[in-house]
């Protein structure tokens, strides 16, 4: 028993720092990874018939989704604004996902969150070599 919770506590602390320590960009892509793994476990649940756990992982993914527009600036970013109406649509599925319990949607939102994960990694690693 505490060997397991020396383990958790330095996996625990080794994510707090890997956090700490990241890049603005890294972070980025940290968070839309982390958006991927909530659609990925959500569909799962949803596949399984735990509705609870589906709502769990949507409500996250909603989370995340609405921490990313929070951090657009639009008028800066080129594409800004079509980045903002994605990050919208992403949004609204993901509701749509949930509140209706739409595995078409699920998949629909999961496909995108992939897409804009693989892009903004990309985008860092373009970053990182200039």
């Amino acid at each position: 028993m505490y060997a397991t919770r020396s383990v958790h506590g330095a996996h625990d602390a080794y994510r707090q720092n890997a956090v700490a320590t990241a890049s603005p960009a890294r972070l980025l892509v940290m968070l839309v990874e982390r958006l991927v793994l909530d659609g990925e476990r959500a569909v799962a649940a949803q596949q399984a018939g735990d509705w609870a756990g589906a709502h769990q992982h949507l409500v996250h993914a909603q989370d995340i989704v609405m921490e990313l527009e929070s951090s657009l600036d639009v008028d800066r970013m080129p594409a800004g604004q079509q980045l903002a109406s994605l990050y919208q649509y992403l949004r609204g599925c993901l509701v749509e996902a949930n509140v209706r319990r739409s595995s078409t949607k699920a998949d629909e939102a999961l496909a995108l969150s992939r897409q804009l994960c693989e892009t903004w990694r990309e985008a860092a690693m373009a970053a990182a070599v200039q």
